[in-house]
């Protein structure tokens, strides 16, 4: 399935290039398509339209016109299209990427982000720590740090975190609420800054170790 969903402005939604490709079509008919019956797209919600840069070698290096489409624009494009078994598939398809894209809004609303900012009151407790004990270090570098080291124990990049699968999505999840319980227990016994830090960031890469793989397989995980 080459189906991605991506987010627009708070929306799930499908590049009308990928529908083309699963469909074996042409995008350049898929386009005109969607413009033909725009009015009709539209009244399931804003349809925008985008524009890429030409790819390499492309004819003309005109830049390339596409919609992004949501659930139900998505649904009547395929409405268009002769009942084949491609197009029964790539429903099924469609089904499964918008369930997805569903589900991983319920972990972000629901478990990451509460635990997200739960995390960065304790690193802002543990600038404190650092404050008293004579660091000049901005509390906001803390902060990135943890960050940073949450990307490392998963194997990913920063500005990665959106495209996350579901399962990946949840281990992020996970990870901080260990990396967060580590420090609290760390201050808590009155260590400095340096070891609690130290400790938190161990704590999450021995969980991707020995939790992680069990979750999202060994292939996505460090070792």
């Amino acid at each position: 399935m080459n189906l991605q969903v991506t987010t627009f402005r708070g929306e799930p939604r499908i590049d009308s290039r990928l529908i083309a490709m699963d469909l074996g079509n042409n995008h350049k008919s898929t386009i005109e398509l969607i413009e033909k019956y725009e009015p009709k797209f539209q009244r399931f919600g804003v349809l925008p339209f985008q524009t890429d840069k030409p790819k390499a070698g492309s004819a003309g290096g005109r830049p390339e016109k596409f919609a992004l489409l949501n659930e139900d624009q998505s649904y009547y494009l395929l409405a268009l299209s002769r009942n084949t078994e491609i197009v029964v598939d790539l429903k099924a398809d469609l089904v499964m990427a918008f369930r997805e894209a569903r589900n991983k809004e319920t972990v972000s609303n629901l478990q990451y982000l509460p635990l997200y900012r739960e995390m960065h009151d304790e690193v802002k407790a543990l600038a404190l720590r650092a404050e008293e004990r004579g660091s000049t270090t901005p509390e906001k570098i803390f902060h990135i740090n943890a960050n940073k080291a949450i990307n490392s124990a998963m194997g990913i990049a920063a500005g990665q975190r959106e495209s996350l699968t579901l399962d990946q999505q949840l281990l992020l999840t996970t990870l901080q609420a260990v990396f967060r319980n580590q420090l609290k227990v760390s201050l808590d016994a009155g260590e400095g800054h340096k070891e609690a830090a130290k400790k938190a960031r161990d704590a999450i890469v021995e969980f991707v170790k020995y939790a992680g793989s069990l979750l999202i397989g060994s292939s996505s995980t460090q070792h």
